[in-house]
C-alpha cells in the first residue's frame, strides 16, 4: 500500500453549508473514523451530503447535515467537502474530536435496516485503499494529536428494530463492515484502533 500523500489528487468542493460548521482548532483532532457511504455512487452520497437536516436558528446556528470530511470513489479520487477544522456530522458522540472518511461503496444499500439484507458484500478496490492510506498519512503530517482510529461500527453500536419486522434488532450502523482490510491499513499507517 503507497503511502506518499498527493496533493493533487485531492479535490476541494465545499458542501454549501460548511461555513455553518463550528470550528475547531486541528490540535482537537485525535481520530479517524472510517465510514462506507452504503450508497451506490459519489453523487448520490454527495446529494445526502447537501441536504439540510438540522434547521436553522434565530443565532444563526444550524442550517446544517450529516457529511463526512473527505470522500474516496471506487477509483481512488479524493473529495473533501468539509475543511478539517470545521466539525461535521458523521458519527455520534466523537465529532468535535474526529475527522470523518467515506469510502464509496454500496454497503447495505437499499435495504440498510431490513433484517433479511445485513450482508454486505462489496468489498474495497485497492486504488482506494491505496487513496485511503495517503489521505491518512497526509492528515498525519497536517493533526498533531492525531493518534487512533475507528470504524463508525465500533463506536455507534446502538441496535435498532428491522424495518421488516419490529420484533428483530439489527445494528444502525455497520460500516465500514466485514470486508474493510484493517489489519493492511493499520500495516500502513501509524494509528492505533479504537474501539
Amino acid at each position: 500500500m503507497p503511502t506518499d500523500p498527493d496533493p493533487r489528487a485531492l479535490q476541494v468542493s465545499p458542501l454549501p453549508y460548511e461555513t455553518r460548521l463550528e470550528t475547531r482548532p486541528l490540535s482537537q483532532v485525535d481520530l479517524v473514523v472510517i465510514h462506507c457511504t452504503e450508497l451506490p455512487d459519489l453523487a448520490t452520497a454527495r446529494e445526502y451530503g447537501e441536504r439540510v437536516l438540522y434547521p436553522q436558528r434565530a443565532d444563526g446556528s444550524g442550517g446544517t447535515g450529516n457529511s463526512g470530511h473527505y470522500y474516496i470513489d471506487r477509483d481512488g479520487t479524493c473529495h473533501r467537502y468539509v475543511a478539517p477544522d470545521r466539525i461535521a456530522h458523521h458519527v455520534r458522540g466523537y465529532n468535535p474530536r474526529s475527522i470523518g472518511i467515506e469510502l464509496v461503496n454500496g454497503g447495505r444499500f437499499p435495504h440498510w435496516l431490513d433484517s433479511r439484507h445485513q450482508a454486505m458484500e462489496e468489498g474495497y478496490p485497492e486504488v482506494q485503499l491505496d487513496a485511503l492510506a495517503a489521505l491518512l498519512a497526509a492528515l498525519q503530517l497536517e493533526l498533531p494529536a492525531l493518534r487512533y482510529i475507528a470504524g463508525h461500527e465500533d463506536l455507534d453500536t446502538a441496535m435498532v428494530p428491522a424495518s421488516d419486522d419490529p420484533a428483530i434488532l439489527v445494528p444502525r450502523k455497520r460500516d465500514p463492515g466485514p470486508l474493510f482490510p484493517w489489519q493492511q491499513v493499520l500495516e500502513a499507517v501509524p494509528l492505533q484502533r479504537l474501539a
